[in-house]
Formats: structure tokens, C-alpha cells, sequence
């Protein structure tokens, strides 16, 4: 069967800008699927099976992990791509790594962290899995991070639009290199667009996010199908399957009105997208990348029925008391480990504690907060029991 050519607006991975160090190309895989082995491979990306969405990871083996959210962000990416007849391995290859930088406990760890780096170059999890991918990653002799694509890197940084905005910000200073003339010798082109296949990843994880997070909190018991019924989106999804299916279970109800949903939100993006890259005559990468608005993109309407679904699981769900809890005990644990390490370094694993044995301040608060953001929850939940436990252990 012959394979559907890519568009003109497609990446393609024989004309790559190539990685930052040579390396002869792979004899068997693309480019971008080289990429996306080597993010799979990644201890980053391994860690992810333990990292929470909204849930901490102890609390249920049903509910979303980062890992799980990351492979289901990196199908939907997959499937845009496939139907704008882009460069799916791509696509796929930036949605599997746009979250490598979470720290533990999703965004309350990510919240403290923010504070705790305050007067030490910041935090942000965008920039973190940057450095993931460009510096943390130690796999290889040769060279520091992953040595992905220059295609794939740019997807990472600027998946959500241009950047070059942020650069002031502390936490993006990381990132200043990178720009025309940086020290970096790579120019990633912050103030542009990225490719279509980075946006698919982008969309994909907000069609992902806001429909798992229906999914996993009516099975926490945080809300319920009933609550739900006059929600945009998901309310009319779950009259639908009741009219097809009048005598279906709540279990089936829930999933079967989640999975419509899912296909409602990618045919819209797929119409949305279709009619502005019309509109705005869109012929090649670069047109992509000059444009002056994000072309893989909801619809007006399903930006609206979004922004009311969302206040509707921010204010029922993501600010219930369970997991106002939940954020409360994380961010104490991760401020207290915090403070610990930053008054004795020497209680960190060697990898961590010698770039960490410094008199300057912010080089150390920056060691403590990789090898934290580094941690799962699980992870972290036990080094603070061994560190603030009373009953001593041999195996501190």
C-alpha cells in the first residue's frame, strides 16, 4: 500500500536541521524516530510512570500518571499529524517529551518549587524539560542530554508558541543561548511559531488533559456523571450515549461519553486547522513558522465550551478539600527537603551533592532543585520519611 505523501507544511526528516553534535545517521529509523527512541529511553521518561496528574501516585493504580498522560497526549499528536498528513514521528516524538521536566506531585510540587527558587533563577517545568533533554540526560560519552533534532528541541522549548518574550524571565535564562548569535551555536528561532507536528502535541495535550481529568475524578468520587450533565462538552456527550444506550452502566457510560468527547475536540481541531492554514495560505515550514497566529487550534466555540468546562474542574475538582489535602502535604514535603538539602548538601546522592558543595547560593539551590524535580512521588515520600523520621534506619 503506498504511503500518503507528506504536505508541503510538513516536516521531513531527510531535511532536518540536524542534531547540535554530529552523528552519522541511523541506518534503520527517521531522524524524529531516533529522537523519540532515545526519549523512551530516557531515565526522565521511565520516571514519569510515578509522577502524578492530579493524584498522587500511591493513591490508586486507575488513575493518570505523567508516563500515561504523556502516551496518551503522544497518540492523539499522532493521529492530528497522520490526518493534516504531517510528520506523525515527530508529532508523537514532542508529546512524549513535553513533560519530562514535571517535578513530583504535579502542580503543587511545580508551585513550590517556584517559590523555593525565587531568589535562585526560578523554576519552570517547560524550561526543565529543555535542560532534560539538552543537559540533565547523561547516556551518552560523548556529549551532555539526548542530542535530539533540531526539529524535535525546537518542539520541546516552543510547543505552546513563540518564547523569545520570556527570556528576561529568570528561569528561561537557560534558554538565552539558544537564540541568533547565543553562545549555544544554535539558533532555535525563539521568536517564531514551531512546526505543525509541535502544535498537534500542544492541542493534543490539552484534549488529553481536560478529558482525563473528567475521566479520573468521577472515579475518585470528586464528582459525579450528574454534576456533569449541564457542562458543555461532556454534558451533551453523556445525553448522547444515554439516548443510544438507555440501559448502560455508569462505568460504560463514563468512558464511552469520554471517548466521544475525544473525537469531537480532533475533529474540530481538524477543522479549525484546515481553515486557517486556507485562510492564512500556508504553503511551507516557513510559512508556518512566520505566521502570525498558532494554526493548530480549537475553534472559537470549542474555546468557549473549554473555558467553561475548565472553571467547572477547577471549582469542583482540582480545589476540592481531597486534593487541597493532597497539595498540602506535597508542598510541605518538598519544602522541607528543600530546606534540608540547602543546609546539608552532603545528605544528597554524590551526583547531586558535589555540584551542590558550593558557597554560592544559587548554583546549590539549582542542584537541590534538579535532583527534587528529578524525583516521583513515591521517591520523594520516602527520602523525607528517612530524613524526618525519628526512628533511625541503617538504610539512610
Amino acid at each position: 500500500m503506498s504511503q500518503t505523501p507528506l504536505a508541503p507544511y510538513a516536516e521531513r526528516a531527510d531535511l532536518t536541521k540536524g542534531r547540535r553534535f554530529f552523528e552519522p545517521p541511523s541506518r534503520t529509523r527517521t531522524a524524529f524516530a531516533r529522537d523519540r527512541d532515545r526519549i523512551i529511553h530516557a531515565t526522565a521518561f521511565r520516571r514519569l510512570k510515578e509522577k502524578t496528574q492530579v493524584f498522587v501516585a500511591h493513591e490508586g493504580d486507575h488513575y493518570r500518571t505523567r508516563l500515561t498522560h504523556s502516551l496518551e497526549v503522544a497518540q492523539i499528536a499522532r493521529s492530528l499529524a497522520h490526518a493534516l498528513r504531517l510528520d506523525d514521528d515527530l508529532a508523537e516524538t514532542v508529546a512524549l517529551a513535553h513533560d519530562l521536566g514535571h517535578p513530583p506531585f504535579a502542580h503543587a510540587g511545580e508551585d513550590e518549587l517556584v517559590i523555593q527558587m525565587t531568589d535562585h533563577g526560578g523554576f519552570d517545568h517547560n524550561v526543565q524539560s529543555f535542560r532534560v533533554v539538552t543537559e540533565l540526560e547523561n547516556r551518552y560519552p560523548q556529549f551532555d542530554g539526548l542530542n535530539l533534532s533540531w526539529e524535535t528541541v525546537e518542539g520541546v522549548i516552543k510547543h505552546n508558541g513563540p518564547v523569545s518574550h520570556r527570556l528576561d524571565e529568570p528561569a528561561w535564562s537557560v534558554v538565552r543561548p539558544y537564540r541568533t548569535g547565543g553562545e549555544a551555536g544554535w539558533d532555535l528561532r525563539l521568536g517564531t511559531f514551531a512546526s505543525l507536528e509541535a502544535q498537534c502535541a500542544a492541542i493534543a495535550d490539552d484534549i488529553a488533559y481536560n478529558n482525563h481529568a473528567v475521566d479520573d475524578g468521577v472515579q475518585a468520587g470528586l464528582i459525579t456523571l450528574q454534576d456533569l450533565d449541564q457542562v458543555p462538552l461532556i454534558g451533551p456527550m453523556l445525553a448522547e450515549v444515554r439516548r443510544d444506550w438507555p440501559a448502560i452502566d455508569d462505568r460504560m457510560l463514563r468512558i464511552e461519553a469520554v471517548r466521544r468527547m475525544i473525537g469531537v475536540m480532533v475533529e474540530d481541531v481538524l477543522a479549525e486547522t484546515a481553515r486557517r492554514l486556507e485562510e492564512d495560505r500556508i504553503g511551507s515550514t516557513e510559512d508556518v513558522r512566520t505566521a502570525t497566529r498558532t494554526m493548530v487550534d480549537f475553534s472559537r466555540s470549542m474555546h468557549a465550551d473549554l473555558a467553561v468546562l475548565r472553571k467547572f474542574l477547577f471549582e469542583r475538582m482540582y480545589r476540592h478539600y481531597r486534593v487541597n489535602r493532597t497539595r498540602s502535604q506535597a508542598r510541605r514535603v518538598l519544602s522541607q527537603l528543600f530546606e534540608l538539602f540547602m543546609a546539608e548538601p552532603e545528605v544528597m546522592p554524590p551526583e547531586w551533592a558535589v555540584p551542590a558543595a558550593t558557597e554560592d547560593r544559587t548554583q546549590r539551590a539549582r542542584a537541590v532543585c534538579d535532583y527534587i524535580a528529578g524525583m516521583t512521588d513515591r521517591y520523594a515520600i520516602e527520602v523525607h520519611q528517612k530524613l524526618f523520621s525519628l526512628d533511625l534506619a541503617l538504610d539512610l
